[in-house]
C-alpha cells in the first residue's frame, strides 16, 4: 500500500492523534525559533564593540543594526504564528 494511502487511513482511524501530532510539530518549530532568535541576538550583542556613551554618567549603549532588528522581529512573528497555530490545533483536536 502506498505511503499516502496508509497515512490517510491512519488519519481516518485516529484524527485527534494526527491533529495533536501536527500541533506538536508547530509548537516545537515555534519554540525553536524563539530560542534560536534569542541566542542569535545575544551572540550578536556580545560581539558588538561598546560604543562610547553620549554623556559621561550613562552606561554605553549596545544595539543591533536595523537589519538584525527587522530579522529578529520577523522570526518572533513567525514563532508567534506557529505557537498560536499549535494552540488552535490542540483545541480543535479536543473537539474531535
Amino acid at each position: 500500500m502506498p505511503a499516502l494511502q496508509s497515512a490517510w487511513i491512519f488519519y481516518l482511524n485516529h484524527p485527534a492523534f494526527v491533529i495533536n501530532a501536527l500541533a506538536l510539530f508547530y509548537g516545537l518549530c515555534g519554540a525553536w525559533l524563539v530560542f534560536a532568535t534569542q541566542y542569535r541576538s545575544r551572540r550578536a550583542i556580545a560581539n558588538l564593540t561598546v560604543s562610547p556613551a553620549n554623556s559621561a554618567g550613562s552606561p554605553p549603549l549596545m544595539e543591533l543594526d536595523p537589519a538584525s532588528q527587522r530579522t529578529n522581529r520577523l522570526f518572533y512573528t513567525v514563532a508567534a504564528v506557529c505557537l498560536g497555530l499549535a494552540m488552535l490545533l490542540t483545541l480543535i483536536s479536543t473537539l474531535i
